[in-house]
């Protein structure tokens, strides 16, 4: 039995780490390259035709949908309030440095993971978490980063028009045509690929400072996930692949995408801070993640 966990946390976690190490090589190797053509790919084509397919092409109901939608909501609040405390404490910004803290990377890593470790059903759920924290990025993740309230960015967003048209189809319970299920299908596996490759392109880039502060900050985003995530397991009595999906999506790094917005709307040194976390609580998520998965695997099945 223990065998057989172990050759499945394997073939759920080898392709993920795999593909950002290829990345990461790529960039070493070439450390001039332009990733801008692939992130505009993944954000304006790629990763919304996946959560277009990863809610439509599977058994997801729009109940389930809000449901998850909603615990992933309460998961980002209850992160908040102890993230700004810690921040506090160690006279960082609470505000533009919150966002590594409390927006995990659901998409680039933990979507992969939820298709890898439970199939279509994890896909289903791990795609409505990944599509909330998307949203959240280009709402409240901006105002973090600017401090200032805009829905323009949100309203220029593709996925979030994709996210609201998979919604209509959920709600009213209208099949996708199949041409649009295996267009999207092709589109979004492609896209897994490109987002985990540009990641590790983008590790091979960041510098870490402030290492100390860096890695307390890191250690409380990988420790409080898999907390909280067992905790909304217990309130919501989430059982077999629900538990598991939250759990791993709970428990993952901070995203890179918080990065990219501070650089666009932050001072250079909250964006270097940021940059800093992102760097080492994707290291380290390399030690967590099997983990994490490993227990998921085990115990909610």
């Amino acid at each position: 039995m223990l065998l057989n966990i172990v050759i499945k946390l394997f073939e759920v976690v080898f392709p993920v780490f795999f593909v950002i190490g290829i990345g990461y090589w790529f960039g070493r190797k070439n450390p001039r390259f332009n990733t801008n053509v692939i992130t505009d790919f993944a954000g304006k084509i790629g990763v919304p035709c996946l959560l277009f397919y990863s809610l439509t092409s599977t058994s997801l109901d729009f109940q389930t949908f809000i449901k998850f939608g909603s615990i992933t909501i309460i998961f980002v609040c209850l992160f908040s309030i102890p993230g700004i405390i810690l921040l506090k404490l160690i006279n960082r910004n609470p505000v533009t440095e919150l966002g590594p803290l409390i927006l995990p990377n659901c998409g680039n890593i933990g979507l992969p993971l939820a298709i890898f470790a439970y199939g279509s059903n994890g896909f289903a759920i791990g795609g409505s978490i990944a599509s909330v924290i998307m949203l959240l990025h280009f709402t409240l993740g901006i105002f973090l980063a600017s401090k200032k309230l805009s829905l323009e960015p949100l309203l220029k967003s593709v996925p979030m028009y994709v996210i609201s048209i998979s919604a209509l189809f959920l709600y009213f319970k209208i099949d996708a045509p199949q041409f649009l299920i295996n267009t999207t299908m092709l589109i979004g596996y492609t896209a897994i690929f490109l987002v985990l490759a540009a990641l590790g392109i983008a590790l091979s880039t960041l510098k870490i400072k402030n290492i100390y502060e860096s890695y307390l900050l890191t250690m409380f985003r990988l420790v409080m996930g898999p907390v909280i995530g067992f905790f909304l397991i217990y309130c919501f009595k989430l059982e077999s692949y629900e538990a598991g999906i939250v759990l791993i999506q709970c428990s993952m790094p901070s995203a890179v995408l918080n990065f990219l917005l501070a650089k666009m709307y932050s001072k250079k040194i909250y964006a270097d801070n940021i940059a800093s976390v992102i760097v080492s609580s994707t290291a380290l998520s390399f030690i967590t993640i099997p983990i994490v998965v490993l227990i998921a695997l085990k115990f909610f099945s």
